[in-house]
């Protein structure tokens, strides 16, 4: 889920607060908004539009080397950016599918692999997000965050923590309550956002 991405791609940036403490801000931010970008693909081709598994991390590798040999706040932040959006692109293939309600676990589709142009398969190590097991490895990525940092950061991740949490309880329940509101409110109100909404969530259960 979001938040476990946000919270890794700090965690990845978090060693820079003690090697180079002048950049730890801009790095943790950084960080953070590589984890949640690629996700902002969720109504326009999910895990395809903005995933990259393959050229997020190439791309990762070539700005941390440039932000070594020119330590800038610029290119820092574009590193830290990259890490995030590699990382999250790249364990989204050990989660769940694409289907509806993942925990069926029906789809052979978990991230799109741009490079070879073909789906990479579900692992399924975590469930699926949302699952019990995704909120527990998002409690454990935050520990080194929550000790390290200040209060200001510390904050953010209790925040992400809580929208976890939140995301957990009610993710089962998610999908009826998609296809509900658009067979009930959008079908028969707002017609025209319909092609804008992923086929999935105007499937019934049997779908």
């Amino acid at each position: 889920m979001l938040p476990t991405h946000a919270i890794a791609g700090m965690l990845l940036a978090l060693p820079v607060a003690y090697a180079r403490p002048e950049f730890a801000g801009v790095a943790l931010v950084a960080g953070f908004v590589g984890g949640v970008v690629p996700d902002l693909d969720l109504y326009a081709g999910h895990r395809k539009t903005l995933h990259y598994p393959v050229c997020y991390p190439v791309l990762a590798v070539v700005a941390l080397g440039l932000a070594v040999a020119r330590p800038t706040v610029p290119t820092v932040a574009v590193a830290f950016v990259l890490v995030g959006a590699a990382a999250h692109s790249l364990t989204d293939a050990l989660g769940g599918g694409l289907e509806l309600r993942p925990w069926e676990a029906t789809s052979d589709r978990a991230v799109y692999d741009h490079y070879h142009r073909r789906w990479i398969a579900p692992r399924r190590w975590v469930r699926y997000d949302g699952s019990p097991g995704d909120l527990f490895l998002s409690a454990t990525l935050a520990v080194p965050l929550l000790v390290m940092l200040d209060t200001t950061v510390r904050w953010l991740v209790v925040g992400m923590l809580v929208v976890a949490a939140v995301y957990t309880v009610v993710r089962r329940v998610l999908p009826a309550l998609a296809v509900l509101l658009v067979g009930r409110v959008l079908e028969p109100l707002a017609p025209g956002v319909l092609a804008y909404v992923p086929a999935r969530y105007r499937a019934g259960p049997e779908g």
